[in-house]
């Protein structure tokens, strides 16, 4: 911190404690004690072991840690800011420390030809490189936001896709797990050959039924289960149990 701020900084602090109207609280020695503590931190702010970084140019550099920025380019800018010199291996371990004390979060692979395109625009314009790493924030969170919907639909799409596949394998006399058919309530699965039908009551029980076909409006109940859980181990036993023992 430059030494005009730590002197204003301490000023405040005497103003804020002096404020008292009682002699009390001026002379105890505990609150004494504490304004002393305030004063050596507000006096040794900083970060101990990279000198070269004052709060300023840290709070630029974080700013710039999640996008793709020429580490050149930052420290041209950085070096025109009150402070000493500070080299390219400077910059570069100052953000991998940004990174690893997750100060900030590492610029995704996705975004680097984007806003690399978009820094040498800005940069070809005269754009000052605050503004430049504004518009990158901006850039990348249009992004991810993309990204994001995009990653959705394709979720979703490949998830319809299954479910289709899964009702055509039903309808084909194949083995499957529980299926809506022709948006059915119900589901559908075949096991070992056998078909259940399982569908759920207005208190929340699962009831299963082995059945002829779809068609089949009655079937054979095989049971009334609490959970999905509940269904699935019993129909274990029960899809390649012999006929006469399951009805005994």
């Amino acid at each position: 911190m430059p030494d005009d701020n730590r002197l204003d900084a301490v000023r405040r602090l005497l103003f804020e404690y002096v404020k008292s109207p009682s002699l009390t609280h001026l002379r105890d020695p505990y609150a004494l004690g504490k304004l002393a503590q305030e004063i050596v931190k507000a006096v040794t702010v900083g970060n101990p072991i990279w000198r070269k970084w004052d709060p300023t140019r840290e709070e630029l550099l974080k700013s710039a840690a999640p996008c793709w920025i020429p580490t050149e380019a930052l420290r041209d800018y950085l070096n025109g800011m009150p402070g000493p010199a500070l080299t390219t291996t400077d910059v570069a371990q100052r953000l991998r420390a940004f990174h690893e004390e997750a100060y900030a979060s590492y610029p995704r692979e996705v975004h680097q030809p984007g806003c690399l395109a978009l820094f040498e625009t800005e940069m070809a314009q005269g754009t000052e490189l605050p503004a430049i790493i504004g518009a990158l924030q901006e850039f990348v969170e249009r992004e991810d936001e993309r990204l994001r919907i995009e990653q959705e639909a394709a979720w979703r799409q490949r998830a319809q896709e299954e479910r289709f596949a899964l009702e055509q394998r039903f309808l084909s006399g194949a083995d499957c797990k529980w299926t809506p058919v022709n948006k059915s309530a119900e589901l559908y699965s075949r096991i070992n050959g056998r078909v259940f039908r399982l569908s759920r009551s207005k208190d929340r029980m699962w009831s299963v039924q082995q059945i002829a076909s779809i068609d089949d409006a009655t079937g054979e109940l095989i049971g009334t289960y609490r959970t999905r859980g509940d269904v699935t181990k019993a129909l274990a036993q029960v899809a390649y149990a012999e006929p006469r023992e399951r009805r005994r």
